[in-house]
């Protein structure tokens, strides 16, 4: 069978949904109404909380980065160098991208607030491109930001204070680029990565969990979206408790014990109305076995906090002080 063929048949079953509708060949067309695009501010005059610009990664995978750079950055009275975040944005590795008006804020916030650097990956979305398309596309950014000359970066960044971090599907992504990232530690030099962040990341398995049947009827992330979800991100053939979504399966993978040996912090965070979250608490609890130092924030919270500024705001603290302690 054809990847192409393939590609057709995994898309005949899925849901309707209100963000994407399928083409005949089986790639998919995106609607951006529900969460617009917002373009990058890279003009310091204007009224904005962090500068932000575009620049190309690779040419022939069509990805780029957006970076924010912290007003502190243009005070002429200090040379200091600010933590580098390299962040992938959510969207269950399907939909949305780095100029996503609500990742662009995202990233705005926390770039202002920490200060920090962020580089946010524009990275190839399934089912046109499979993991671990998004996978290489990040750990290729990660090499892309030790060589590149670009100003903001070389001027500003602090390559010794490096963070990958990860929201939902973006989560995923981070986490499994920080794997295969801690299997060439010396290649990324001058890059030195302290930590992981993952908020609310998007994870599986063919076993539904204690969340994933209480909240069966959640209208975010509900399990048969996440399962259909899963059947257009994963190889074909793959099921559920692939390596890329169960990350718990087999006992972890063998580099988690490289965290641990490089000293790597990892956040984690999760809510108990997310019908993920008992795959958080799970990866969470593998990391700390395997003595890895893990930071967990779990509330009470559903999958998308967009519209509760107090959970918000506690994000952004916690983000602040995991990155600068």
């Amino acid at each position: 069978m054809s990847d192409t063929t393939a590609l057709c048949e995994s898309t005949t079953d899925f849901p309707q949904h209100p963000m994407f509708t399928f083409n005949s060949d089986g790639t998919m067309t995106r609607n951006h109404s529900l969460y617009p695009n917002t373009a990058a501010t890279p003009d310091p005059n204007d009224d904005t909380i962090a500068l932000s610009k575009d620049v190309p990664v690779n040419q022939s995978n069509n990805t780029w980065v957006r970076i924010f750079l912290p007003r502190q950055a243009l005070d002429s009275s200090t040379d200091t160098k600010f933590p580098l975040v390299v962040y992938t944005h959510g969207g269950g590795l399907l939909l949305l991208s780095a100029a996503t008006k609500i990742y662009h804020d995202l990233c705005s916030e926390i770039a202002a607030r920490v200060p920090a650097i962020i580089v946010s990956v524009d990275y190839r979305l399934a089912p046109e491109h499979r993991l671990p398309a998004a996978y290489d596309d990040a750990v290729e950014v990660l090499q892309w930001v030790k060589t590149t000359q670009e100003h903001w970066l070389r001027q500003y960044a602090d390559f010794s204070s490096c963070f990958i971090m990860g929201d939902s599907g973006g989560g995923n992504i981070a986490y499994h680029a920080a794997l295969q990232a801690a299997a060439q530690v010396d290649d990324l030099l001058p890059l030195k990565i302290k930590g992981l962040i993952l908020l609310k990341p998007f994870f599986g398995g063919v076993k539904r969990t204690e969340s994933e049947l209480r909240l069966a009827n959640q209208p975010i992330l509900p399990p048969p979206q996440t399962d259909f979800t899963w059947q257009l991100a994963l190889p074909i053939g793959a099921d559920r408790d692939h390596e890329y979504s169960n990350p718990i399966v087999g006992g972890g993978s063998k580099f988690l014990d490289q965290f641990r040996l490089l000293g790597w912090k990892v956040m984690v965070t999760g809510g108990s109305e997310d019908t993920l979250f008992d795959r958080q608490v799970e990866l969470a609890k593998l990391m700390e076995q395997k003595g890895v130092n893990v930071v967990s924030y779990f509330d009470d919270s559903p999958h998308d906090m967009i519209g509760d500024p107090v959970k918000l705001e506690a994000l952004y603290v916690n983000i602040k002080k995991f990155i600068l302690s």
